[in-house]
């Protein structure tokens, strides 16, 4: 027992280590989570009602303060990226969230009511395609922290507490967001009714292809007809779109294409 308890410790301190609390008003604070570093800056995680204005302020576990600028936000997503000018920093190790499975064990670190760095812990309570919940405990300035599994691998940003669960929003939708353009083919489509095998069919048809875009690299041209990805045939007009938001940028699109009354298949190398 006691050697478990000192791996969560040490699991514990690890997270504390590379979350930050931000103020970006003067109606409170949240947390935020180093997602990554390069050579030049590094990259901060927190949600979209965390990080109000383009600027805000980020204190690190050890004390520290720098002035950040944030650099992009979806608050339909409530996910808001800051920058901030400091390198070297403990950055998060991020994990599948895909693979969270309901009962394990987690741990959730943030900043509430002016206290930095404290853990709570519980376990997945569900697991959906756009939220995580976990019967953990969060309090206002939790905002924007991570939720973590046991070896303090992050699968989540917590956001808000509905019904007295927990809710964060996955790090597959994360990384999905930090993408941003790459999720845009670079066309403009129409939705029509074709026939095809031997039925008819939506297809969506290409009015316009970008410039430089991935669509045009991979030989998409004025006038073909979308009829379907990866084998599934399209049967609403956001059925690309919604693809498009949850798959891999970094796997090769197939596009199911007609052209001239013939189908065949373009693959997109990547998504950008």
């Amino acid at each position: 027992m006691t050697r478990l308890t000192d791996e969560l410790a040490s699991v514990a301190e690890n997270l504390r280590k590379m979350t930050v609390k931000v103020r970006s008003s003067s109606f409170g604070s949240g947390s935020g989570v180093i997602w990554r570093s390069t050579e030049e800056s590094s990259l901060i995680i927190t949600n979209a009602h965390v990080a109000t204005n383009n600027k805000a302020t980020v204190e690190l576990c050890d004390g520290r303060i720098f002035e950040a600028v944030r650099t992009n936000i979806d608050p339909t997503k409530d996910l808001a990226a800051l920058k901030i000018d400091e390198t070297d920093l403990p950055i998060a190790t991020i994990d599948n969230s895909d693979a969270l499975r309901v009962g394990e064990f987690v741990l959730a670190v943030g900043n509430p009511f002016g206290d930095k760095g404290t853990v709570t812990s519980g376990i997945i309570h569900a697991c959906h395609q756009r939220i995580i919940m976990a019967d953990i405990r969060l309090f206002p300035g939790n905002s924007g922290g991570p939720l973590a599994d046991c070896l303090g691998r992050v699968i989540g940003i917590n956001t808000m507490i509905v019904n007295g669960f927990a809710v964060a929003i996955p790090s597959l939708t994360v990384e999905r967001f930090l993408r941003g353009n790459r999720q845009k083919l670079g066309v403009t489509l129409q939705p029509v009714l074709v026939d095809a095998t031997n039925n008819r069919t939506l297809g969506l048809l290409v009015l316009l292809v970008n410039s430089g875009s991935a669509a045009e690299a991979a030989g998409v041209l004025v006038g073909d007809i979308l009829i379907g990805v990866s084998g599934q045939l399209f049967t609403k007009p956001n059925d690309l779109s919604n693809y498009l938001e949850h798959t891999n940028s970094s796997e090769p699109l197939p596009l199911q294409i007609l052209r001239g009354g013939q189908q065949l298949v373009c693959q997109v190398a990547e998504v950008i």
